[in-house]
């Protein structure tokens, strides 16, 4: 067969495939064929095959190679070509809306986001495969299980993509990665395209929001409720309206909100925005380790949550209440500072905030706040409740609303990193100190992790036991940055604290 005869093939499989799996309806795929024709300046079309073939590796990179052979296709951009070429055969956003609609009303809110979960997976908007290729495991601890994830699911940039992106230039459309004008936006280098994302259009405190799934995948249906309006986050009493409208709307869901400070914040706070998904995040399988209550507000469960930061859960049936004793925390806290355990409000900005997370759990609303805190000094360079430096090794970046309840995001190099250092300890890798000790030595940052663990378990371990021995380190080390996030300890004078804080409030053992 001819190249000309082998690319209508994929063309036809792909608009097969479409009609298959992306649910675009005869005559959009009749339509939609037709603009594939176009992009690829072919003249007429063929059948599909009866059986369709991998999507990936014989349908979809079929055609972006052939665009790329054809001088069709930038061989620096097939990423972006690939999403173009897909968003031909997508249904259009109206159409996915008009979808979820009729699936809340006949099937459930469940079946409509699991729709929509489908659809971005199965146009690669979600890239699955990339996402499988992480490596994940759950850290046993007595004080609750944490889920560890290294991430290869974002490959390295190479020089030559960045030296593409610097010489790009600079726009200001989309004014953000979160914005509503991403849907459909073709991309560049510096920006993904997104001509496959859909999204869902909601009202949160009367306000215009949209619900999308995160391209990224940490943890199961991961989902980002964004304004659509572009203003920096900001956590107010708007906040907890917004996240319980949230997951009314979304009863199997969770919704958090990042923190509205740096250090302490999430990695995009130019756009409000939240992130929420299943429950299935560590902290929401924790007690409450004390329990509190108000005359105020008689019908509100208050406690201190038996986990390793500083989280105080609000709980019942009454949301009017549990949205006032947030308001009340919340107002409290930003001004709050006892200097006795470190924690001052103000020096010269403000240093309190509150990472906020909403459920309905047995029928009850559910708001977990936990308490945060940014200050730096000297010897806290990059924040006092902030992994101290010999931890960076294994994480230096934020520990935002996805860590802080227990689920941690590792760079991907850590998976090379980590079999070096087992075989080190396997005498693989001879131990020579001061090769190590070069900064140019790629596993010089794990110095002080490499010494620990040959002097508590030498040099001479099998692979097993080396493996456990550095996953252990690891799962230890996240523990510990956790710790250093909680702005009261879990120590008997760092409870008292916290406990002196909720009296302030009137709130009560």
């Amino acid at each position: 067969m001819s190249n000309k005869t082998n690319i209508t093939k994929h063309v036809a499989n792909l608009v097969a495939y479409a009609k298959e799996k992306l649910g675009l309806n005869y005559y959009d795929a009749v339509y939609a064929h037709n603009r594939l024709l176009a992009e690829l300046k072919l003249t007429e079309p063929t059948t599909p095959d009866e059986t369709l073939p991998d999507f990936q590796t014989e349908i979809i990179d079929k055609i972006v190679d052939y665009a790329v052979e054809q001088g069709l296709a930038d061989p620096k951009a097939k990423l972006l070509y690939e999403t173009k070429i897909i968003g031909l055969v997508m249904p259009s956003p109206s159409v996915v809306m008009s979808n979820f609609d009729s699936l809340v009303r006949n099937n459930g809110i469940e079946a409509a986001t699991n729709y929509l979960n489908e659809l971005s997976v199965n146009s690669n908007y979600i890239r699955m495969p990339d996402i499988k290729k992480n490596i994940k495991w759950t850290a046993e601890c007595p004080n609750g299980n944490l889920t560890i994830t290294i991430n290869l699911s974002k490959p390295e940039k190479s020089n030559e993509q960045v030296a593409l992106e610097r010489s790009m230039p600079q726009t200001k459309y989309p004014k953000c990665m979160l914005c509503l004008e991403n849907l459909g936006f073709e991309g560049s280098y510096r920006h993904p395209a997104r001509e496959t994302i859909r999204i869902i259009p909601m009202f949160l405190n009367d306000e215009p929001w949209f619900m999308q799934y995160s391209p990224y995948v940490y943890f199961d249906n991961h989902c980002i409720a964004v304004s659509e309006n572009h203003q920096p986050m900001s956590i107010t009493p708007k906040t907890f309206t917004r996240l319980l409208d949230f997951v009314e709307l979304f009863p199997h869901y969770f919704m958090g909100s990042n923190a509205d400070l740096p250090i302490v914040g999430g990695s995009i706070l130019a756009h409000e925005h939240y992130q929420g998904g299943k429950k299935v995040l560590p902290m929401f399988t924790r007690p409450v380790r004390k329990a509190f209550a108000t005359n105020e507000y008689p019908s509100v469960n208050i406690g201190i949550l038996d986990w390793y930061n500083s989280v105080i859960k609000l709980s019942g049936t009454n949301r009017k209440d549990i949205e006032a004793v947030a308001q009340k925390i919340l107002a409290s806290w930003r001004n709050y500072t006892d200097e006795n355990v470190g924690v001052i409000a103000h020096t010269d900005a403000p240093h309190n905030t509150i990472t906020p997370i909403a459920t309905i759990e047995n029928g009850d609303y559910c708001l977990y706040l936990i308490l945060r805190n940014n200050r730096t000094d000297e010897a806290h360079p990059y924040g006092i409740y902030h992994p101290t430096e010999d931890m960076h090794n294994i994480k230096k970046e934020g520990i935002g609303l996805i860590e802080a309840m227990g689920t941690f995001i590792l760079p991907g190099r850590l998976a090379s990193e980590i079999t070096q250092i087992v075989d080190i300890m396997t005498g693989k890798t001879p131990l020579n100190f001061v090769e190590l000790s070069d900064e140019k030595h790629p596993l010089s940052k794990h110095l002080g992790m490499i010494i620990q663990l040959a002097n508590d378990c030498g040099t001479t371990l099998s692979n097993d036991d080396a493996e456990k021995a550095v996953v252990n380190y690891v799962n230890n080390t996240c523990v510990k940055i956790l710790e250093c996030t909680a702005v009261f300890k879990n120590t008997e004078v760092g409870q008292q604290a916290f406990e002196k804080f909720l009296n302030s409030l009137e709130i009560n053992a």
